[in-house]
C-alpha cells in the first residue's frame, strides 16, 4: 500500500527531577546537601532512511514519545538523559505544522535530519544550596507528514498510454500492468541504468482532466510530478484518430499548466508509443503537423525506439 500523507503526534522526553538529600556521617552530623540534578528528557528527531519507500508506518502507529530522564539522586548524581527517539521517513519528506500549515522542514537526501521536539531540562537538585526542582515537560508537537516522490525523470500521459509498459521496459520496477485504465493507482518508482548513467524514474498514475482541481485524485498523483526534472510526455498513437491523440497531449499540458506554473515549464521529452499498432503511423504523421515538435517513436511493447530514448534522456539530464 502507497501511503503518501500521515498526520502524528510526537512527545520529547520531560526533564527528571532534582533531588533534595544531605549527606551525613559521624563527621557531619548537620549534613550538607548534596543532591543530584535530573537528567535532561530524550528529543524527538525525524531522519531519512534509504529503507523507508512509504508513510505507510505511520496509519498504524501515530504517536511517538521519547524517554524521559532520570531522577537525580543523592551524592551528587545526576539523573540519566532519556534516550532520542528516532522517527525513520522516506526521502521527499515534508514536515508541517498540523495547526499553522507552516512548512517546518524538507527531508530530500539520505540521513537528511532535524530535531523536531527537544526533551525537557532536567530538574536542579540542592547541591547548588537551593531547594531541588522538578524537571520540565518536553516538547509535544502535531504534524502532518507529506511525501513527494524524488525522482529524474516523470512519465506522464494520459491513463493506459502505456506508462506502466515503458517504467517495466526500462527499469526493473513492477507496476501493475492491464490493458484497460487507471490500473496503476499509486505513483511507481524505478532505477535506470544506461550508458554508465544511474536515474530514477517516476510513473505518475493516469492524470485525468479536471486533475488540477483534484478530479480523479489529481493533487494526490500531481504531487509526486513536482520533484522531477523532466517528463517524458507519453502520446497512445493507437488511438482511432489523430484529433484523440492531439486531445491527450492538450488535456496533460493544460493541466500541468493550472496545477503549477513551474511543472508547465518544466523540460519534457515528447514520445509516441503503441507505434507497432495499425493506425499508429497514420497518427503520427498528422500529429507531426499539427505540432511542429520532435516526437521520439517507441514500442514498449516490443522495446522499439527505446535506446533512441534513453539516450536522449540521459543527454537531457546531463544538460
Amino acid at each position: 500500500m502507497f501511503i503518501d500523507t500521515a498526520s502524528i503526534t510526537v512527545f520529547a522526553g520531560d526533564g527528571g527531577n532534582g533531588v533534595n538529600s544531605f549527606y551525613r556521617d559521624k563527621q557531619v552530623r548537620g549534613g550538607h546537601p548534596d543532591g543530584g540534578d535530573g537528567g535532561n528528557g530524550g528529543d524527538i528527531k525525524i531522519r531519512v532512511s534509504t529503507h523507508v519507500h512509504t508513510l505507510i508506518d505511520f496509519k498504524y502507529r501515530r504517536i511517538f514519545k521519547a524517554a524521559r530522564g532520570g531522577h537525580g539522586s543523592g551524592k551528587q548524581q545526576r539523573g540519566k538523559n532519556g534516550a532520542t527517539r528516532t522517527i525513520d521517513v522516506p526521502a521527499g519528506t515534508l514536515i508541517y505544522d498540523k495547526e499553522t500549515k507552516q512548512l517546518i522542514a524538507d527531508l530530500v537526501k539520505d540521513d537528511d535530519q532535524i530535531t523536531i521536539a527537544k526533551g525537557g531540562e532536567g530538574g536542579r537538585g540542592n547541591r547548588s544550596h537551593k531547594d531541588a526542582t522538578d524537571g520540565q515537560e518536553g516538547q509535544r508537537k502535531d504534524l502532518f507528514l507529506e511525501l513527494k516522490l524524488i525522482a529524474d525523470v516523470g512519465i506522464i500521459g494520459f491513463p493506459n498510454a502505456g506508462k506502466s509498459t515503458l517504467l517495466t521496459c526500462i527499469s526493473k520496477a513492477t507496476p501493475r500492468i492491464a490493458g484497460f485504465p487507471f490500473t496503476t493507482k499509486n505513483p511507481v518508482l524505478g532505477v535506470v541504468y544506461y550508458d554508465e548513467k544511474v536515474f530514477k524514474v517516476a510513473e505518475i498514475p493516469g492524470l485525468i482532466e479536471g486533475a488540477h482541481k483534484g478530479r480523479g485524485l489529481g493533487h494526490k498523483f500531481l504531487r509526486h510530478a513536482e520533484r522531477t526534472r523532466l517528463f517524458i510526455h507519453l502520446l497512445d498513437l493507437s488511438r482511432p484518430t489523430p484529433e484523440d491523440v492531439l486531445s491527450d497531449y492538450m488535456k496533460i499540458k493544460n493541466e500541468l499548466k493550472f496545477y503549477s506554473k513551474a511543472l508547465a515549464h518544466k523540460p519534457r521529452i515528447l514520445v509516441g508509443n503503441k507505434i507497432d499498432v495499425k493506425t499508429a503511423q497514420d497518427n503520427l504523421e498528422a500529429v507531426k503537423r499539427k505540432l511542429h515538435k520532435d516526437i521520439y517513436i517507441i514500442s514498449a511493447m516490443d522495446r522499439t525506439g527505446i535506446d533512441k530514448l534513453l539516450k536522449a534522456i540521459v543527454e537531457s539530464l546531463n544538460g
